[in-house]
């Protein structure tokens, strides 16, 4: 996620009209869209550029950020926030939009999946940041301080990495404040991914707010995560649907003259559960993504690196195969499947460990 000058990731404050707002190097005032960067300094570890772009309607509004890049190889996502920008005009807009497209700019880089290879630490796992710690540390304390705190609306998005073969969908995170998860659903539902995963959160938990989800919704603000994109792909339909999903935000917040039409049917899963690796080797998946299965069903082998069969991977549980492993690599703890049982109801939110 990188050195090009751009300001803002698969999240909103009322704003008084003042001269200008201001999100790192990007200045921005009424009816223009400014370019710049979070400059994250050296300390222990190496300096970084992560790019940003502010669009500042004429009229005033909410903030909202959209996040994409804590995994710099979900690629879909990032492709879908370079091009988000252009598609908001100023002149046409109420309130203010941080875009920032790539956050984890070495992972893009150097190709490295789920982490930072500057520090080996996950730019989703430890928010609020610190910024006397590594590279990521820094980076986070920053988007905390410069994106996040000013925005009453957070977006992050996601999709499958270069390992993970995902179907899209969007998280519906609840925290029990009936006002925050309503607003938040409704959102959900204006993005237009048909399948929901419900979870319920203690954003008291230190341990539940380490994400830019959670982190967010523990500040109180409205929060959507959403996914799609997978194995290295940047698929039309996959960056349309987050693209289309994020101008769908701006239209339901009424900060554009954008129609929305809200999902009507969705489907709600569970989190589900995953399958993990046992230990190093190889896994070829027989089953396939947005499958529904049964408990115990064959949903790929292992073997080892001389090709002898190791074991079956079975289903955990009965439900939809969210998303499968699409490489051969895997390491012990290496998630391969996860499978998410459908709801038919959607339950109360229920605080986790009550």
């Amino acid at each position: 996620m990188r050195t090009l000058t751009f300001v803002a990731v698969m999240s909103v404050v009322v704003v008084a009209q003042s001269p200008a707002v201001t999100v790192g190097t990007a200045s921005v005032k009424p009816g223009e869209v400014a370019y710049g960067a979070l400059q994250v300094s050296a300390g222990s570890d190496a300096a970084t550029t992560i790019p940003v772009a502010v669009i500042r309607g004429d009229k005033p509004g909410k903030t909202v950020a959209f996040i994409a890049g804590s995994h710099g190889t979900e690629y879909a996502s990032v492709v879908a926030l370079t091009r988000l920008s252009a598609k908001i005009d100023p002149h046409a807009l109420s309130g203010t939009v941080i875009v920032l497209p790539l956050l984890n700019v070495a992972s893009f880089e150097q190709m490295t999946v789920h982490v930072n290879p500057v520090d080996k630490k996950g730019m989703n796992a430890g928010y609020p940041g610190n910024a006397a710690g590594t590279q990521t540390d820094r980076a986070l304390a920053l988007v905390a301080d410069q994106i996040v705190k000013p925005a009453d609306v957070v977006v992050d998005l996601h999709g499958g990495d270069l390992d993970e073969d995902l179907r899209p969908y969007s998280y519906w995170t609840r925290t029990g404040n009936a006002a925050q998860d309503e607003a938040a659903k409704a959102l959900v539902l204006a993005f237009g991914l048909d399948h929901v995963i419900l979870r319920d959160i203690d954003a008291s938990n230190p341990a539940s707010t380490r994400s830019l989800g959670g982190y967010a919704l523990a500040q109180g603000k409205t929060t959507l995560i959403a996914e799609a994109g997978r194995s290295g792909l940047v698929l039309d339909a996959d960056v349309d649907a987050l693209v289309n999903g994020c101008l769908n935000v701006l239209g339901a917040l009424k900060m554009t003259t954008r129609a929305v039409k809200p999902v009507a049917q969705p489907v709600f899963v569970t989190g589900g559960s995953r399958v993990a690796a046992d230990g190093p080797g190889m896994f070829y998946a027989t089953a396939k993504r947005d499958t529904i299965v049964k408990e115990g069903d064959v949903l790929g082998y292992t073997t080892d690196y001389v090709g002898r069969r190791t074991g079956e991977i079975k289903a955990p549980v009965g439900g939809l195969i969210t998303f499968i492993r699409g490489v051969p690599s895997m390491w012990q703890g290496a998630t391969l499947a996860n499978v998410s049982p459908i709801l038919t109801t959607v339950p109360p939110y229920k605080k986790p460990g009550h």
